[in-house]
């Protein structure tokens, strides 16, 4: 289970109401404005908390994401691209996030960098679908990856900082 931390975090960033994908062109505008109302609460919320860690960017139709994330481990920040594609099951399927540069380097991670959200993440995706949406996808799927294997990766001496 969650922690108490993350579960007040989490409990800020809104919930969506429009359950729609990028196939439904008459509501997918609205599901991503409250997208990225969510995202921007919730980068909002954790640069309050001193816990900034990640920057994204959409193609103009919302359904290519890019951008940066990065963990502080021992002092030192280690920086990986992020990118992702919305899939036509969205909502109802979350994302499958990438970070190419780690490709190989951990068996929590699929070919072409994507990393493994299968075990914990996606039942929880499955419960809460379409009311959860990119940002709840950053702070419960991406973040606890990066926090159990950016430090496992940093100690087999497979990721250096740069």
């Amino acid at each position: 289970m969650a922690d108490e931390a993350t579960r007040r975090a989490v409990s800020q960033i809104p919930l969506l109401k429009t359950h729609a994908g990028p196939r439904d062109r008459a509501l997918w505008p609205q599901r991503l404005k409250e997208e990225y109302q969510a995202l921007i609460r919730h980068v909002e919320q954790n640069k309050s908390g001193d816990n900034d860690w990640f920057r994204l960017e959409s193609n103009q139709d919302g359904t290519r994401w890019t951008g940066t994330c990065w963990f502080i481990h021992e002092l030192l920040r280690y920086e990986f691209r992020l990118e992702f594609e919305i899939p036509v099951t969205y909502p109802d399927t979350a994302p499958e996030l990438s970070i190419p540069e780690l490709d190989g380097k951990t068996a929590k991670m699929y070919r072409g960098g994507r990393i493994c959200l299968t075990e914990h993440f996606a039942p929880l995706w499955a419960r809460n679908a379409p009311r959860f949406g990119l940002a709840h996808l950053m702070a419960l799927g991406l973040a606890p990856w990066l926090a159990v294997e950016v430090p496992d990766l940093i100690s087999k001496g497979l990721n250096s900082h740069k």
